[in-house]
């Protein structure tokens, strides 16, 4: 299988409908400007319909069918955590098809609900992505076509439509920086770029602890992991396609990886400075560039922010994370004569502080601690080290002993 560039060209023909791919926007952030020391231009992809650019592909694979060109079917089937299954799933609904979805079984719930809201058929199996592409792979019979998420020439070529609306927006851009999961996205886009803009350079970025690409291209061949954790689910494939890496390798430039930790102050520092909320496989290019894995002094860079769909769990995940590595989301441990208005006391030397109690729990079966003493083991928030030194500082002067527990 090859991917030519002419098929990209058809491809943004055909999906040019607001009603299944929009042409979304590019936006500046003068703060990510002065940090990364270049002229950034985030590619909102995140604002794309179903949240994410999975919908480019999709359709152009489903709309080909519907057109007559590929087998006669009534059902698509596919298999994804999130992102590609609303994708099949909308495009299914546009072409007159059914859909059935296998999505792994910790899957975040939003996606689930998204992809039933679009009217696909959802079913739960298996712990990962690889398991539920072979369960999903079991289904398909003489009626129904497996969509699959990135190893197709289709899927490959409405991916890299996004790379031609770069190229359009941003006609001088110098480095154009791409999320890889399992290479459909990176693939199509260094294809389009490769015809259309030979000299602009393109880099991946995986998430560290789901990255196989770097390995892949070091071993000459596609590489798995069979165990894939990080908060950037949309990029937790555990794999390449001969098809990808052979696209990677002739196309891609530089592919970088970075940590989860990295990934998650990526989503706060969007929402904080771009007030977009943009999921950790979207953030991801971003982190790159924030920690200067991509050399991009005084160039015109594009960051792909490929998907918005953050589910409410994960946010509070990062955002709770994000505190705590700031300092204003503090446990403090303080050694109390267990008696009645001690836990007053301490809470009301917090509150003269400006501070907020979080929780509060009572420890008292721990070794060390005297007959009639207890722990209290208290969370709060603060404006930063500073403020929480403070705090502790005014406990310890009535005479508490005070331990940081973070």
């Amino acid at each position: 299988m090859s991917i030519e560039s002419e098929a990209i060209q058809r491809a943004k023909d055909r999906i040019d409908d607001e009603s299944v791919a929009r042409e979304t926007p590019i936006e500046t952030s003068r703060t990510l400007d002065d940090d990364t020391d270049a002229e950034v231009f985030l590619k909102m992809e995140h604002l794309q319909r179903t949240g994410s650019f999975k919908t480019r592909g999709a359709y152009n694979k489903l709309a080909r069918i519907e057109d007559g060109d590929g087998p006669t079917v009534d059902r698509a089937v596919a298999a994804s955590a999130g992102n590609h299954a609303q994708g099949v799933a909308l495009a299914a609904a546009k072409t007159g098809l059914d859909a059935t979805i296998v999505m792994p079984t910790n899957a975040p719930q939003s996606k689930i609900d998204a992809t039933r809201g679009y009217g696909a058929d959802v079913e739960l199996h298996g712990q990962n992505f690889q398991a539920a592409m072979s369960h999903a792979e079991s289904l398909v019979d003489e009626n129904a076509i497996f969509v699959h998420a990135y190893d197709d020439p289709d899927i490959i070529a409405g991916q890299g439509t996004l790379g031609l609306e770069i190229l359009d927006q941003v006609p001088d851009v110098d480095t154009v920086v791409v999320p890889i999961g399992g290479g459909g996205l990176i693939g199509g886009v260094s294809k389009a770029i490769a015809k259309q803009g030979p000299s602009v350079r393109v880099v991946g970025v995986q998430a560290e602890d789901a990255a196989t690409v770097p390995q892949s291209l070091q071993k000459g061949a596609p590489q798995t992991i069979d165990s894939v954790q990080t908060i950037a689910d949309g990029i937790a494939t555990g794999g390449i396609s001969e098809l990808t890496y052979d696209l990677i390798d002739k196309h891609v430039d530089e592919v970088v990886t970075v940590s989860d930790t990295e990934i998650a102050h990526s989503i706060r520092y969007l929402l904080e400075r771009t007030k977009q909320m943009v999921e950790g496989a979207g953030a991801a290019t971003v982190a790159a560039l924030l920690n200067d894995y991509v050399d991009v002094t005084d160039e015109t860079v594009v960051p792909v922010l490929s998907g918005g769909n953050l589910s409410a769990t994960m946010l509070q995940r990062t955002l709770t994370h994000e505190l705590t590595y700031r300092q204003q989301l503090v446990q403090l441990r303080v050694r109390i004569i267990d008696e009645p208005g001690k836990m007053g006391n301490i809470a009301s030397i917090i509150a003269d502080e400006n501070a907020n109690i979080r929780s509060v729990n009572h420890e008292r079966a721990v070794d060390e601690l005297k007959v009639g003493e207890a722990y209290l083991d208290i969370r709060i928030e603060t404006s930063g080290d500073r403020h929480t030194r403070r705090i502790i500082q005014a406990i310890e002067d009535v005479g508490y002993e005070v331990t940081r527990l973070n």
